[in-house]
């Protein structure tokens, strides 16, 4: 679906004390980049600006969003603006902790920006504020990978995907959210192809050095993460986990430490975690799994091993189930950056 338009197209992208600077001013920089970048490298073609980026927030003075960045508002949400394209970037806000205060008041805009025909887009977290607005109600949406359990508990009528990249809400195709962190810069993409073709989308890519994240987010999740619960058995038997799940039977040495029956230990196991036994077990191999994939040149065959599975076959087929990848593209994709540290450097040559 192209929904090239004249151009320049109106776009707001909202910022509230919360709002990570990064992703805000790397989506105006990277759309107001549209147009303009490629004929700068190469020479040729006439500029042109394709979008009217603007931060619109509901603070009017200047203000500090996360880690202090400073932001300067052109408008505010009591302004009667409704711009043809909202961009809600991300919130930085623990799982743990729900809605705010002024969230009722940016709920309220998007709301009022929907029904006024705006095309809304979310990165990351920000589609957080898109379902208390209520408009992904009955839709389909995604967010980070630690925020999938906060949209069951807090936001059940929305249909939480959980891995990939871009998710449409319906087929009107007039919500799209993207999932965590750097996904913004898939989103931008896609606006960009989206509004202005799928050409003017590919030079932005080749100009910022940009790739799709085409494996969507399951390979940077992780697959273990504790649940606040008052069940003092089952804590004790998460943490002996945590040291045996490479015991050739950690279900019977988790039953014996507990203390508890098979039948007792799983079903108070998946009430107070909600994951089951064997799941767990399973996270927490492949879990370590990635970390010698990342920082070793170990065969993938000794990994498996290592981490309890004498058969790597179905170690494999484990592993890309629960990272979206195979063992080889895990290492191919983050032993780089755990190694990004190791080149050596000479302090004294910095001075000659």
């Amino acid at each position: 679906m192209n929904l090239q338009r004249d151009l320049p197209i109106e776009t707001a992208i909202l910022a509230t004390g919360e709002t990570g600077g990064g992703v805000l001013y790397g989506m105006v920089d990277m759309l107001s980049s549209a147009g303009n970048l490629w004929p700068d490298f190469v020479g040729t073609g006439a500029r042109q600006t394709l979008f009217q980026t603007q931060v619109v927030s509901n603070q009017r003075d200047a203000f500090r969003c996360a880690n202090g960045v400073p932001i300067i508002a052109d408008y505010t949400i009591e302004d009667d603006i409704v711009p043809e394209i909202v961009v809600v970037p991300e919130i930085w806000r623990p799982p743990e902790r729900h809605l705010a205060e002024n969230d009722a008041k940016l709920a309220a805009w998007l709301r009022k920006c929907h029904r006024s025909g705006s095309l809304i887009y979310s990165s990351c977290t920000g589609a957080i504020l898109l379902a208390a607005s209520g408009i992904l109600d009955g839709r389909a949406a995604t967010s980070h990978w630690a925020y999938k359990d906060y949209f069951s508990r807090h936001f059940d009528a929305v249909n939480y995907v959980h891995g990939s990249c871009l998710v449409t809400a319906d087929p009107s195709g007039r919500i799209v959210t993207a999932s965590g962190s750097t996904s913004w810069q898939d989103l931008a993409l896609h606006i960009i192809a989206r509004h202005c073709g799928a050409e003017e989308a590919l030079r932005i890519a080749k100009g910022s050095l940009l790739r799709w994240h085409e494996e969507g987010q399951k390979p940077y999740a992780a697959l273990v993460q504790r649940t606040t619960h008052e069940d003092c058995v089952i804590i004790a038997v998460e943490d002996w986990l945590g040291e045996n799940f490479q015991q050739i039977a950690p279900i019977n040495g988790a039953i014996a430490f507990s203390g508890l029956s098979e039948r007792t230990l799983k079903r108070r196991f998946k009430r107070a975690t909600g994951s089951s036994l064997i799941n767990r077990i399973q996270c927490l191999r492949v879990e370590e799994a990635k970390r010698r994939l990342e920082l070793s040149n170990d065969a993938v065959e000794e990994i498996s091993v290592a981490v309890g599975y004498d058969n790597t076959s179905f170690f494999g087929r484990l592993f890309k189930r629960l990272t979206g990848v195979t063992p080889g593209t895990y290492r191919r994709m983050f032993q780089p950056v755990a190694q990004a540290g190791n080149i050596p450097f000479d302090r004294a040559s910095d001075h000659t």
